[in-house]
């Protein structure tokens, strides 16, 4: 597809300015010259114009990150059956269902949950989940590259490119992060709410 885009950009280039020669190097101007010229013209301008807004229509796929981590998956033993089932359940739905390369759920100031890509550090919350917390609401980073306190997940997987917070109330957190810059959709954003809100009531049981 790109390929076909970038081909009808640049034959719609050569078209044009090889009106403009031929324009240029005409030894008469003469109405039906000026006519063929414009028509060429216009129809050079608009092959370009579509090839731009081909590749613009159907963008790269990101490419993914080298993330260094281990695969793992560590669940605390504090929590009961019911809740452990639920969390190895939702987890494992964003992991394969998302762009989701690795997902923590933080509770009462504890790590209950690291699955995917995972590391040894110890997560501390910092302002980036702070606010999500106070303004209730899920923050979505796109390109952590664009924010200078992304390094507050580094206690999840360093130079994560993505990552989405969501906060369980005053009491904890959902963070997932991505494999690429602009990963998650919409929906991966609604879908990580409704779990991270049935957690939130599972756990508070």
């Amino acid at each position: 597809m790109y390929k076909i885009s970038s081909l009808v950009i640049i034959f719609g280039a050569c078209l044009l300015i090889l009106s403009i020669i031929n324009i240029a190097t005409a030894s008469q101007v003469n109405p039906t010259l000026v006519r063929a010229e414009t028509i060429s013209g216009i129809a050079s301008i608009a092959l370009v114009t579509i090839g731009y807004l081909w590749t613009e229509i159907k963008p790269k796929q990101p490419t993914k990150a080298l993330l260094k981590g281990k695969e793992g998956f560590e669940l605390s033993n504090e929590l009961t059956d019911e809740q452990k089932n639920e969390l190895a359940w939702g987890s494992k739905q964003i992991l394969t269902a998302t762009a989701a390369s690795t997902i923590l759920i933080y509770w009462d100031n504890k790590v209950i949950l690291r699955r995917g890509m995972i590391s040894e550090k110890i997560f501390i919350p910092g302002e980036i989940c702070k606010r999500s917390i106070d303004q209730k609401r899920l923050i979505s980073l796109v390109n952590t590259e664009l924010f200078p306190g992304r390094d507050e997940f580094d206690g999840v997987l360093n130079n994560l490119p993505a990552v989405i917070v969501y906060p369980l109330e005053k009491r904890g957190l959902t963070i997932v992060g991505g494999w690429s810059k602009r990963s998650f959709t919409n929906s991966d954003e609604k879908w990580i709410s409704g779990w991270s809100d049935k957690l939130y009531v599972l756990l508070s049981n």
